[in-house]
């Protein structure tokens, strides 16, 4: 038996011919085969790819979707994101928990099911949601689940589950999903008319530096977030010395609210690959990676068949050509494994290399030394598409769409209390209050900005535009209610930074954890007015000395909070009569010199 295992163990290093760069696929496809990675298996890994054993082992152990202990047949991983929270995603797991008789983190004895949570899978506007191995549930119920777990049990096959599908692509028979774009806007630039080839032609007759030139010309920024210009981005990875040059399409989308570049990847693939080929051409590379998030492995055979057909038509692969110019590109495919993490590009980065999504140290940056430690140049999905249009319709037509600062249109991911959830194609300087009316948020009265690492603003900022200039955001608006509680939303927040963070700097790993514990004092009533000085000084140092953009971004719950609903934490913080700080409870002090002496404290009783 064991020389088997270990034969397919070799057949699948082989099949990545033993390179340890591809020691995440490698780690998914025995997974896959088997369930988990046992230690056998860590060996032959590590023999196979003449790699240390421990780089093995470590790197399984960072990721959330690998085991390295036997799961059930079928992993149910239920969303408990704070969108699926308010939706009624409690209800569902009580569900589960009781049908299945085990709670989250365990296996049913009989070992057909695991029961965990997962952090946003990219649902929030069809929520709550599930995965169920690979297969998306969404618009769960206490009662649907129940029903789905008595559906598994006559036939042990999640796929069946699929009784309606969703609409566009989600129907083909690739994909085969229950999932809906819900676009509910459509703009000018990318849910537009499409033709596909036309752009990459259009590049191909112009000069590499010319094609850069265009983009610096439209002043197009990223749109995953940080907002950097694009052109000079490319700019500088042109310029840089190094052997080879990548592209690396950011589709990792795992910022809490945002589901976007999942209708982007189902509906407008074509747009992306051509993105990353453009990208490809004017910097000089020839060789392409789509980092895709393992909560989208459902679309990846379809990716793949889109891939394929590309290749085929000349646009991808083999020697493409214009009147002008010819260059080779390819693209593959490589899959996460659930760390949030990676959504930051040099921890992507690592992830590519096979590595541990650990962020690497800036500078260099990935435009100097960024995968294989040659130049690397990391784009989003949406960021991709606005790269054809621009080559399609020139660089004067984007660049008079939006704001000065922030031309062209924004795609926002919007959930929450709202009666249309969806994905909406704005011009960028739609003020707050216009993009709520029309998702038909009627009684907002807290809107998070940009996602967990964004900004929770009240009604008095409604009125400011979506831009870079204004309220940033890669793509999430989260709407809540006059009936939520702010605090416990800011919580939540916390509390995923804290899970999600790589551990390696101190002031994210233990700062945080310091935030959480004492924005829990105050949710108790346990607080006292120093504490929200205390609150702005330690998130101010968090942000100002965490070494990777999950660090410098995670206080914002709580600064953003402390800014715009500071009302709300001074009605629970309150100073003590007794002189003594609200969360010290003197006699629970005193228990063990009263255990010790015999006798009660007479002053404090």
């Amino acid at each position: 038996m064991t020389y088997l295992i270990n034969g397919q163990i070799e057949s699948i290093c082989v099949e990545y011919q033993r390179d340890r760069h591809r020691l995440l696929d490698i780690i998914r496809s025995v997974q896959q085969k088997f369930g988990y990675i046992s230690d056998e298996a860590i060996d032959e890994i590590a023999r196979c790819c003449s790699i240390p054993r421990v780089e093995v082992d470590s790197t399984i152990s960072f990721y959330g979707y690998l085991s390295k202990q036997p799961r059930g047949r079928i992993t149910i991983r239920l969303c408990n994101d704070i969108i699926d929270r308010l939706q009624g995603m409690e209800r569902v797991a009580a569900a589960f928990r009781e049908v299945l008789g085990i709670d989250f983190g365990r296996t049913t004895a009989d070992g057909n099911f695991s029961l965990e949570y997962a952090p946003c899978i990219g649902m929030c506007d069809q929520g709550p949601a599930a995965l169920v191995n690979d297969v998306v549930v969404t618009k769960l119920t206490g009662d649907g689940a129940r029903e789905m777990i008595r559906d598994l049990r006559e036939h042990m096959d999640p796929h069946r589950l699929v009784r309606t599908l969703g609409d566009g692509n989600n129907a083909h028979e690739l994909i085969s999903a229950m999932v809906n774009n819900n676009i509910r806007q459509r703009g000018e630039v990318i849910f537009s008319e499409f033709h596909p080839g036309e752009a990459l032609r259009k590049a191909l007759s112009m000069s590499p530096v010319e094609v850069i030139k265009e983009i610096k010309t439209s002043r197009l920024r990223g749109r995953g977030g940080a907002g950097f210009p694009t052109g000079m981005k490319w700019e500088f990875t042109r310029g840089a010395a190094g052997p080879n040059k990548y592209v690396i399409c950011n589709a990792d989308e795992g910022e809490p609210g945002t589901f976007k570049d999942r209708v982007l990847l189902t509906e407008c693939p074509e747009m992306v690959f051509e993105g990353m080929a453009i990208a490809g051409y004017a910097i000089g590379a020839e060789q392409g990676i789509v980092y895709l998030r393992g909560e989208y492995a459902y679309l990846n055979n379809y990716l793949e068949q889109v891939l394929q057909k590309l290749r085929k038509q000349g646009m991808l692969g083999a020697r493409f050509c214009s009147t002008k110019h010819c260059f080779n590109f390819d693209i593959r495919i490589q899959m996460g494994a659930g760390a949030y993490i990676c959504g930051e590009e040099t921890a992507l980065i690592s992830s590519c290399e096979g590595l541990r999504g650990d962020p690497k140290n800036r500078p260099p940056f990935p435009a100097q030394k960024g995968y294989l430690e040659n130049p690397t140049c990391v784009n989003n999905v949406e960021t991709l598409c606005c790269v054809v249009r621009i080559l399609e319709k020139g660089a004067a037509w984007f660049s008079q769409l939006g704001t000065t600062d922030s031309p062209g249109t924004k795609l926002l991911s919007i959930s929450g209390d709202c009666r249309r959830p969806g994905v909406y194609e704005l011009p960028f300087g739609v003020k707050l209050s216009e993009v709520l009316k029309l998702a038909g948020a009627d009684n907002a009265a807290a809107v998070q900005v940009g996602g967990a690492s964004g900004q929770m603003v009240g009604s008095a900022d409604f009125h400011k535009p979506i831009s870079y200039e204004g309220l940033a955001t890669g793509g999430s608006i989260m709407v809540f209610g006059p009936h939520r509680n702010v605090l416990e939303i800011a919580h939540y927040f916390l509390e995923f930074f804290i899970d999600e963070s790589c551990g390696y700097c101190t002031p994210c790993r233990v700062g945080n954890t310091l935030l959480l514990e004492r924005l829990e004092q105050i949710i108790e009533g346990r607080g006292e007015p120093a504490d929200l000085d205390y609150l702005q000084q330690l998130g101010q140092s968090i942000k100002a000395l965490s070494r990777c953009g999950l660090g410098q971004t995670s206080p914002n719950p709580v600064l953003s909070t402390l800014k715009n609903f500071k009302p709300v934490y001074e009605q629970l913080v309150k100073v003590n009569p007794q002189g003594f700080r609200s969360s010290f409870d003197i006699n629970r002090a005193l228990e063990e010199a009263s255990r010790i002496t015999e006798r009660r404290s007479v002053i404090y009783e």
